[in-house]
C-alpha cells in the first residue's frame, strides 16, 4: 500500500519521519529506520540524496555542531561523503517502503539527485533550507511541477519570497507549495524556535499551506505546531542518539516518535467541527452538574415563591433556574417538601 500525500489528507497532518544521513551509510540501518518510521505511525519516512562532491566544497568548514558530534579531524566533505546512499540503494529503500505502506521521501541536495529521484517516480520533492537561495537547483525543482515542501530555516520573509516566485514562475502552481517553518540549528533553543512565525509566513502567502520541521529537543514544539495549523510536521529521528554521525543527538528516538505522533493524532482528534454544543460523551452529565429550582423550606400549597422559599440546587432535572424570575410570585399549586422540585 503506497500512502500520498494528496488534498484528500490536508485535514489529517502529514507527519515526516526524517532518518536524514542517520542510517550512517548503513543500508541495513536504513531499513530498520522504514521499520521503525512505520511501527511509530508516520506518513512518510525521508533520506538525503546527494553526491557529496557536487554539494561541498573541499575547503567547506564543519558547523560547529558537526564538530561536536563529529570531531575535527575530518573535514565536512569527507564527513558527508561517508554518507552517501547511491541509486541502487535508493531504489531498495523505495521499493521496501512500498512493501511497508510508507510513502518514501528523500531530499535531493544537487541537480542530479534531483533527476534521480524523479527517474524513481516521487511524487513530493523536499528543498532543504539550505537550497533557499540556490537558483538553478530552484528553476529545476519548479520545471517538474510536482508537490514542493520548502523548508526556510536561516531565511527571512524575502528570500521566502523570492524563492517561490522562482518556483511558481518555472512552473509549479503556489497551491502544490508547503512552506515549512524551520531553525537550522541542532539543537535548536527553545527560544529561538520564533514559531508564530510559521503565522507570519502563512498570512504573507494565504495560497501555500503551512508546516513546521523542527529541531528542538522533545515533542512539545511540533504538538504546538499542529495546534497551530501546520498541515506537514517533519522530525529527524534516530535508532539510537548515542550512535556516531552528525545529527543523531539532536533526533527523537523510536520510542519518542511514536509518542509524537500518538499526541498529534489526539490533537487532530480534539479539533473538532468548531461548533460549540454539547458533545455526545457528556449530554448524560448534564442534567447531574446542572441545577433545577427546588423547595428551600416546605411550602404549603397556595403559598407564593419567594427568594426565601426557594433555591437551586442539584440535579438538573426540574425547571432551569433561568426561569427564576417567572417562578417568584407564583403560588404553590401543591405543597412542596424541602428539596423537591418545584413544578409549573
Amino acid at each position: 500500500m503506497r500512502i500520498a500525500y494528496t488534498e484528500k489528507t490536508m485535514n489529517k497532518t502529514f507527519i515526516i519521519a526524517e532518518a536524514g544521513v542517520n542510517h550512517n551509510g548503513s543500508m541495513e540501518i536504513a531499513m530498520q529506520m522504514v521499520d521503525a518510521a512505520v511501527a511509530a505511525g508516520a506518513d512518510a519516512v525521508k533520506f538525503q540524496t546527494f553526491k557529496a562532491e557536487k554539494v561541498i566544497a573541499i575547503s567547506a568548514p564543519k558547523a560547529v555542531y558537526q564538530k561536536e558530534t563529529t570531531g575535527s579531524d575530518e573535514s565536512q566533505l569527507e564527513m558527508v561523503k561517508k554518507l552517501e546512499l547511491d541509486e541502487k540503494a535508493h531504489t531498495r529503500l523505495h521499493q521496501y517502503c512500498e512493501r511497508k505502506g510508507i510513502q518514501f521521501l528523500s531530499t535531493p541536495f544537487d541537480l542530479e539527485s534531483i533527476d534521480l529521484l524523479n527517474r524513481l517516480g516521487l511524487e513530493i520533492f523536499k528543498i532543504p533550507s539550505g537550497e533557499i537561495t540556490n537558483l538553478p537547483y530552484l528553476r529545476k525543482l519548479g520545471a517538474i511541477k510536482k508537490r514542493l515542501i520548502l523548508s526556510t530555516g536561516m531565511a527571512d520573509l524575502g528570500e521566502i519570497e523570492d524563492a517561490l516566485d522562482v518556483l511558481t514562475k518555472s512552473g509549479t502552481p503556489m497551491e502544490n507549495i508547503t512552506v515549512l517553518h524551520c531553525n537550522t540549528e541542532y539543537p535548536t533553543p527553545f527560544e529561538d524556535v520564533n514559531l508564530r512565525a510559521m503565522l507570519t509566513i502563512r498570512n504573507a502567502f494565504p495560497r501555500i499551506s503551512i508546516g513546521y520541521s523542527d529541531h528542538t529537543l522533545g515533542i512539545e514544539v511540533p504538538i504546538a505546531a499542529v495546534a497551530m495549523g501546520a498541515t506537514i510536521i517533519e522530525k529527524h529521528f534516530t535508532l539510537d542518539r548515542n550512535l556516531p554521525g552528525p545529527d543523531h543527538r539532536a533526533s527523537l528516538e523510536p520510542h519518542e516518535l511514536a509518542a509524537m505522533v500518538s499526541a498529534i493524532r489526539n490533537i487532530e482528534r480534539a479539533f473538532g467541527a468548531g461548533i460549540k454544543k454539547p458533545s455526545p460523551s457528556e449530554l448524560k452529565n448534564r442534567p447531574i452538574a446542572r441545577k433545577s429550582i427546588v423547595a428551600a423550606t416546605p411550602i404549603k400549597k397556595g403559598e407564593t415563591f419567594t427568594d426565601m422559599n426557594i433555591t437551586v440546587k442539584r440535579p438538573g432535572t426540574g425547571i432551569t433556574p433561568m426561569r427564576w424570575d417567572e417562578i417568584i410570585g407564583r403560588k404553590a399549586a401543591k405543597p412542596y417538601r424541602k428539596d423537591e422540585p418545584i413544578e409549573t
